[in-house]
C-alpha cells in the first residue's frame, strides 16, 4: 500500500489551524471533550512488564531528582501524553511557563491540586477539581523539548543537541502533521485515567497565552487489577509485549541504555534522555482474518506462551539458527523478533502504550494501535537504525501504519525550588 493510500485512511479531525483559533476562543476543553484530539516504531516489546504490586497503587512517585520521573519508572497503567506549539513572546515567558509547570506538575505528583486558590467565588479555581479526593496513582509528569524550540524564536538554536535530529522519513511511513512533532513534548501516566488527565488539563490551563497544545493521545494497557501477577502485557494484536525489555532498575543498564552524560551531548542533558514517539495505527480487522499459524510466524513467537518459535518459555534466549524438520529457519529472518533482536547488540528503554480512539468515521474500522514510545542515550546510535532495518523489512508492515512521529529531548530532574529546562534557559 502507499504512503498516499494509507494516508487516505485516516480522518483528520482538526487541524492546527483549527486548534490555534479554538485556543483563542478558550475552545482547547471543547477539543479535549471530543476525544479526538491526536497525539507512536513497533519494536519488539513496547510495553514494559513492570507491574506495581496493589499495594503500591496509591503511592507517590518523587518527582524532583536527577532524573526525571516517568522514564525508568515501572509503568503505570495509563497515559495521557500531548505536545504543545510555544506562542511564547520571549524567553522570559518560556521560563515563566516553565516555572509555573514546574510548581504544578510537583502538587499534581503528589496527589494535590495544580494551585491553592479554589475556593473564592469570584476567581476561577486554581485546580480543575476532579482529581479530588483521588489518590497520586503514581502521577509522573515528563517534560521533553522538540527541535522546533531550537529555532530562531527564543535564541537557543546554538544549543540544540547533535543527537536530537530530524527523523529520517522510514520506508512506509504516512505521517500526519497533526500526529507529529511539538515544541514541548508531555508525558504524564499514572493508575487512574481520570487523574492523569487532571494532569494534562491543568497544564494546558496554565499554558494559555503561552503555548497551545499540538495532538493529545490517551492510552492503556492492561490494570494492575487484572493481572495481579504482572505478567507480559499484550497488545492489541494478542501477542506478549515488553518480554526483551531491558532491565533498567539496574543503574548500568540504565547508564549505558537512557541517560544522556558526555560525547557530544550538551552539558545540559547531563542526566536527561531522548524521547521517540510514534503512533502506530493496526490494521485491526486485516490481522483478525489472518491465520494463527501467520501470525505467529510474523512476530516470531508463540501467542500463547510468548515463548520465540521453536521454544518453550517466554523468556528463553532467541535461536535464530534454530531450524525445522524441513530445514527452515525456526524464526523467520523477517519476522518482528528477529529484525529488532539487532544481534543483541543494540538496545531501547520500551514504554508504549495501546490506545483507542472509537472509529474512523471514513472506513468504519476501528481507530486503534499503540503509542509508541521510547527512551534512548543517542537516537543516531539505537532507534534508528532499530527502526530503518524493521521498516525495510518486518513482515509486521503489512499489519500497522506509522501516522504519527516525534523525537524530544527529555530534560535532566530538578531539585525543590528549581524549574525543568534551568540547565538550558
Amino acid at each position: 500500500m502507499s504512503g498516499s493510500s494509507k494516508k487516505d485512511l485516516f480522518q483528520k479531525s482538526f487541524s492546527r489551524r483549527d486548534a490555534l483559533k479554538l485556543a483563542g476562543a478558550g475552545g482547547i476543553g471543547l477539543l479535549l471533550g471530543v476525544g479526538g484530539i491526536k497525539a507512536g516504531a513497533l519494536g519488539e516489546g513496547m510495553l514494559a512488564p513492570a507491574v506495581p504490586a496493589d499495594g503500591a497503587k496509591g503511592k507517590v512517585v518523587p518527582f524532583y531528582g536527577e532524573h526525571q520521573a516517568g522514564i525508568i519508572t515501572p509503568m503505570q497503567d495509563f497515559i495521557c501524553m500531548g505536545a504543545f506549539d510555544l506562542t511564547a513572546k520571549n524567553l522570559g515567558e518560556v521560563r515563566e511557563l516553565f516555572t509555573r509547570w514546574t510548581e504544578a506538575a510537583a502538587r499534581m505528583s503528589q496527589g494535590q491540586g495544580a494551585g491553592d486558590n479554589n475556593s473564592s467565588p469570584l476567581v476561577p479555581p486554581d485546580d480543575t477539581g476532579e482529581a479530588e479526593g483521588l489518590n497520586p496513582s503514581r502521577t509522573t509528569i515528563t517534560f521533553g523539548l522538540g527541535a522546533s524550540f531550537f529555532d530562531e524564536r527564543y535564541g537557543l538554536s546554538g544549543q540544540r543537541p547533535a543527537a536530537l535530529v530530524d527523523l529520517p522519513r522510514f520506508k512506509g511511513d504516512a505521517l500526519l502533521s497533526e500526529w507529529s512533532g511539538g515544541d514541548v513534548a508531555v508525558q504524564v501516566c499514572a493508575d487512574d485515567p481520570q487523574v492523569a488527565f487532571h494532569a494534562i488539563r491543568n497544564l494546558i490551563r496554565i499554558a494559555r497565552g503561552k503555548a497551545v497544545l499540538r495532538w493529545l493521545q490517551e492510552g492503556f494497557q492492561r490494570t494492575g487489577a487484572a493481572d495481579p501477577q504482572g505478567s507480559t502485557p499484550r497488545n492489541l494484536l494478542g501477542f506478549k509485549d515488553g518480554t526483551n525489555n531491558p532491565d533498567v532498575q539496574d543503574a548500568a543498564a540504565a547508564k549505558e541504555i537512557v541517560w544522556t552524560e558526555g560525547g557530544d551531548h550538551p552539558s545540559w542533558m547531563t542526566g536527561g534522555s531522548y524521547l521517540v514517539m510514534r503512533r502506530i495505527r493496526m490494521r485491526i480487522e486485516v490481522w483478525d482474518r489472518t491465520t494463527l499459524g501467520e501470525q505467529e510466524a510474523t512476530f516470531g513467537r508463540h501467542r500463547a506462551t510468548g515463548a520465540p518459535l521453536g521454544g518453550r518459555t517466554e523468556f528463553e534466549p532467541l535461536d535464530l539458527a534454530k531450524k525445522d524438520a524441513a530445514g527452515k529457519p525456526m524464526i523467520p529472518a523477517d519476522s518482528h523478533v528477529a529484525l529488532a533482536n539487532m544481534e543483541g547488540k543494540v538496545k531501547i528503554l520500551r514504554r508504549g502504550y495501546s490506545y483507542s480512539n472509537g472509529i474512523d468515521l471514513k472506513t468504519g474500522q476501528l481507530d486503534a494501535g499503540l503509542l509508541f514510545l521510547c527512551y534512548n542515550r543517542d537516537p543516531r546510535e539505537q532507534f534508528i537504525p532499530m527502526q530503518m532495518r524493521l521498516a525495510a523489512a518486518d513482515k509486521l508492515n503489512e499489519y500497522i501504519v506509522h501516522v504519527g512521529s516525534g523525537l524530544y529531548a527529555c530534560l535532566p530532574g530538578v531539585k525543590p525550588g528549581g524549574y525543568i529546562g534551568s540547565t538550558l534557559f
